[in-house]
């Protein structure tokens, strides 16, 4: 593929430039099967950087920190030249890390921050999300415990994940927010209805996650049951499982001959479509797919430069509403479970 560079756009009213995808670290330490190698995932992170990737997502919570102490030797040696996400507020049990709880206090957002800080080896966290939403605790005490670490030059802008429209906008009149990071993709749609709109009217970034709805997208699971290694952290999800696999396999048709005719993949027309989005909701989008390997990760990034027609984009309007399962097994700590 082409060393070009792909484009840039600025993360929200008044956020940093990044490049038009990010990449989402996770999957390098934690969820995905067997074990990642280091040498390759770590010439991804440099890879991604030649071609213009510079927003780099990762969390407290995957692998108990353990990705952010993987990517931290690169996002240092970078960076003058990356735009480093990292999340709280799922607080894992350190005797049974299965076990977790959300928390959205102050007290706990403090604590978590120099965590984080700490593994990473950074003085400041460049966007700073609330990775879960706890109902029990006010927007105005988070926000505002996460606008202290602004003022404090711990974290320069703040973001939050799987929040409703609604909590978008009472959590923007506390503190501007450049980004929102919820699951988009072919897949799963339901943040159209009111967490884009809020976005888009108050100007901030949406940043998908899973836009290859976890990898069902790419195809490559003609049977999920059988084609997942059995520590993968899919065969808990709902979509992945028994008859709402073989359902949502059936639902890659128009996928696949939209590949077909244009000589791309399926990932690629899957990613194409959520970068388009961009367009068609007028607002600011920057998907961060996951992946540990080079091949995958320029795959990726040449669906940026694939523009599918509104005869392909009606193609594929329906897939959504025929999906077998929801997201995840519990739907509470997501924006669509609380709408």
């Amino acid at each position: 593929m082409s060393n070009d560079k792909i484009a840039r756009v600025a993360l929200g009213d008044g956020g940093p430039e990044v490049g038009v995808q990010g990449l989402g670290c996770m999957g390098m330490s934690f969820a995905y099967g067997p074990t990642t190698d280091e040498a390759e995932a770590r010439a991804t992170l440099e890879r991604a950087l030649e071609l213009g990737v510079t927003l780099y997502d990762t969390a407290d919570m995957y692998g108990n920190g353990e990705n952010e102490k993987f990517i931290a030797p690169f996002i240092r040696a970078n960076r003058e030249h990356v735009v480093l996400a990292t999340k709280f507020a799922i607080d894992a049990d350190p005797d049974n890390p299965a076990q977790r709880t959300i928390r959205n206090d102050r007290p706990y957002i403090r604590k978590a921050v120099e965590g984080s800080l700490r593994r990473l080896g950074v003085e400041r966290i460049d966007l700073y999300y609330m990775h879960r939403r706890d109902p029990q605790v006010p927007l105005a005490e988070s926000v505002g415990a996460m606008a202290e670490l602004v003022a404090e030059g711990k974290v320069k802008y703040l973001g939050l994940s799987e929040v409703t429209g609604g909590e978008l906008r009472e959590a923007h009149a506390v503190h501007p927010i450049a980004a929102v990071q919820s699951e988009w993709s072919l897949f799963s749609r339901d943040i159209e209805e009111n967490v884009v709109p809020a976005a888009r009217e108050l100007g901030v970034a949406l940043v998908p996650y899973s836009p290859l709805g976890r990898g069902f997208l790419t195809g490559a699971f003609a049977n999920a049951d059988k084609d997942l290694s059995t520590d993968d952290w899919r065969r808990t999800q709902p979509r992945f499982t028994g008859d709402n696999a073989a359902a949502n396999v059936a639902l890659l048709e128009p996928l696949r001959r939209i590949a077909e005719a244009r000589g791309v993949t399926l990932a690629q027309v899957a990613l194409a479509w959520v970068q388009q989005r961009a367009r068609v909701d007028g607002l600011t989008v920057v998907p961060i797919p996951g992946t540990r390997k080079r091949s995958r990760l320029e795959e990726n990034v040449g669906a940026t430069r694939v523009e599918l027609t509104a005869d392909e984009l009606t193609s594929l309007e329906p897939i959504a509403s025929k999906v077998a399962g929801d997201r995840y097994p519990d739907m509470r700590f997501t924006s669509a479970g609380r709408e």
